[in-house]
């Protein structure tokens, strides 16, 4: 695959003017690093916080997000909440996200701040509701252009269409097949994605600009971006074609040499990967962490041998909130933070610039998580951009396709929505073939709840093909194939061991498969091969059984190699078709679907 070109330098110049304040945002503190300059500050050396002084320091702010998934609209239920840590140690749910609020947020938070950057952490775009991800998310890009976005690093999802439709949102053009909408030619990205780990395997260069640097009255930032090095094990095999993924701590390192030679010294690594904070709230201290708190997963081994040259490491994938402290190779303290998912909040960090070393004064950083509140002025240009995008989309997202009698979620080790739609994928199957027995579904193909509440004139209890498309966005297909007993036993097993042991991706169910999951045992023991049934019988290792996944996980995704290695393969719908027919079969106004009970897995803790 050929290499992607960089954008257009012209196209690119950084706009200075940024847009007024819409309206005083709402925000609650975080957790903050060590305060107070370095020792060498003088008290008669001025220090100068937003101004164009001749101060030795010189703060900048630094606005981040990451995994946006195409979320222009605020997302629905448990998706567009996060959870607050009160003084008295109580918790409350505060609704959050929209890029109309996102936009008076950041907007509001720039006001007065001469040096302000604004960065992402990969998955702006991918696995987006309809609102964007009919329009193969240009309407993200549009959204983003807007938020006056300077930077980002690719994420996973950026690959979900391939490397030539990245390349695309980047540098502009109409879709190859879908061509223009509205008989306007895409412009592309105003701001650079990053993708210094992510290389053309005949050219063996980056497909798009390993770094980045901004500048400002002499002030300069350089910004490396990369995604996880295992994108491959969670991206369709088609979407990473002819790429290579290195290492996350190579690349940075790799790179923060190139930009320290250039004269840059500040550096800031936009990393797509993440941890797993002790708590759910936003708000968490993880700095002041008691026995069992604090923060865990695949950041924390990275942070810990990127380079002491980068000072700040803005990261995502996981989806959680955290600003966190981890010592650096030298055992220094470095900023670590990310800011949920979908837009509901923001990082507001400030780095304290050294004019005499052109570094970052690291005793100095201070960082915390902002709620995008919905109690704030909407941005008027954000809602023109939706309604616009929205009047075209309307057509197809409006159509209802089924009905429910209350929510139904996609959170837990079981959720009641991986019940549904491994039931509407059996029975998708079972239209293919009558002989299939049972159908998995990967957890994190299910992206948002289906809620009860009506989000527009459809009404309650109504799910529209829209709400559809952003629960299974990806156009998989349900394919079908041979297994044998044993080799389903293994899948199972590899939801708590290999690839999967230190964060199990439990498989979502169809009716009739049963197991028990014994959260107090270790590795693949977890999955108790004893308990596994098929309608109440055992599963016989030496018998063959017809299983439908989708096409994600029927080429081995997630960490699930056995489930590639089925045969007799039959290729069916896509799995939302699979679940708007299961919707239209099994529901109507008069006698809507109930949430299921999620009781397939036994979960012994």
């Amino acid at each position: 695959m050929p290499a992607t070109s960089p954008a257009d330098p012209d196209r690119r110049r950084r706009r200075t003017n940024r847009f007024a304040a819409l309206a005083a945002g709402v925000v609650t503190v975080g957790a903050l690093a060590a305060t107070g300059l370095p020792g060498s500050a003088s008290a008669g050396e001025e220090h100068d916080k937003g101004g164009y002084g001749h101060g030795r320091y010189q703060d900048i702010q630094l606005l981040s997000f990451n995994d946006l998934h195409g979320n222009l609209e605020p997302p629905a239920g448990s998706s567009g909440r996060v959870t607050e840590t009160q003084p008295d140690g109580t918790t409350k749910t505060i609704d959050a996200g929209g890029v109309e609020y996102l936009a008076t947020h950041l907007r509001q938070a720039r006001k007065g701040e001469k040096y302000s950057i604004t960065a992402a952490g990969g998955d702006m775009v991918g696995a987006s509701p309809l609102l964007s991800g009919l329009f193969h998310d240009e309407p993200t890009i549009e959204a983003l252009n807007k938020l006056d976005l300077d930077v980002t690093s690719v994420g996973n999802h950026e690959f979900d269409e391939g490397a030539k439709e990245l390349g695309r949102l980047q540098n502009g053009g109409c879709h190859p097949k879908d061509g223009c909408y509205a008989d306007k030619k895409f412009k592309g990205a105003d701001f650079p994605y990053l993708a210094a780990n992510v290389l053309d395997e005949k050219t063996k260069k980056p497909i798009l600009k390993p770094y980045w640097v901004w500048k400002k009255n002499g002030v300069k930032v350089g910004f490396i971006g990369v995604t996880l090095e295992g994108t491959p094990d969670i991206v369709s095999a088609d979407g990473v074609k002819g790429l290579a993924f290195k290492d996350e701590v190579e690349t940075i390192n790799k790179y923060a040499k190139v930009l320290q030679k250039q004269g840059v010294k500040s550096i800031v690594a936009l990393i797509h990967e993440g941890g797993f904070p002790a708590s759910a709230s936003y708000n968490y201290d993880c700095d002041s962490p008691g026995a069992g708190d604090g923060i865990s997963g695949p950041i924390v081994d990275i942070a810990k041998n990127v380079t002491p040259q980068v000072d700040a490491l803005v990261t995502g994938h996981t989806h959680n909130a955290y600003v966190c402290s981890i010592a650096d190779p030298a055992g220094k303290p470095r900023m670590v933070t990310s800011a949920a998912s979908f837009g509901r909040l923001y990082t507001d960090t400030t780095l304290t610039y050294d004019r005499r070393t052109g570094d970052i004064a690291r005793t100095a950083v201070k960082s915390a998580n902002r709620v995008v509140t919905r109690d704030v002025p909407k941005a008027p240009d954000m809602t023109e951009l939706i309604g616009k995008w929205n009047t075209l989309a309307a057509p197809i997202g409006n159509r209802a396709i089924g009905y429910i009698s209350g929510d139904i979620g996609n959170t837990g080790t079981e959720s009641p929505l991986g019940d549904l739609i491994a039931d509407a994928q059996l029975a998708h199957g079972k239209q293919l073939d009558p002989e299939t027995d049972l159908a998995l579904m990967n957890p994190g193909g299910i992206r948002a709840p289906l809620t009860y509440t009506a989000k527009g004139a459809e009404g309650d209890g109504v799910v529209t093909y829209a709400e559809g498309f952003t629960v299974q966005p990806f156009a998989n297909t349900v394919n079908l194939q041979d297994f044998t007993g044993a080799q389903v036993i293994q899948a199972l097993k590899e939801q708590v061991s290999g690839p999967n042991a230190a964060a199990p991706k439990i498989l979502q169910v169809s009716s009739g498969l049963t197991y028990t999951l014994d959260l107090t045992k270790s590795g693949a023991d977890r999955v108790v091969t004893d308990s596994i049934k098929l309608n109440g019988s055992a599963i016989d290792p030496a018998a063959t059984y017809r299983v439908a996944t989708n096409s994600f996980l029927a080429g081995g995704g997630d960490g699930f190699p056995t489930l590639g290695q089925g045969t007799n393969d039959v290729v069916g719908s896509d799995d939302l078709t699979a679940l708007e027919q299961y919707l239209t079969a099994n529901s109507s106004a008069s006698n809507p679907i109930a949430p299921p009970k999620a009781d397939r897995i036994t979960i012994v803790k």
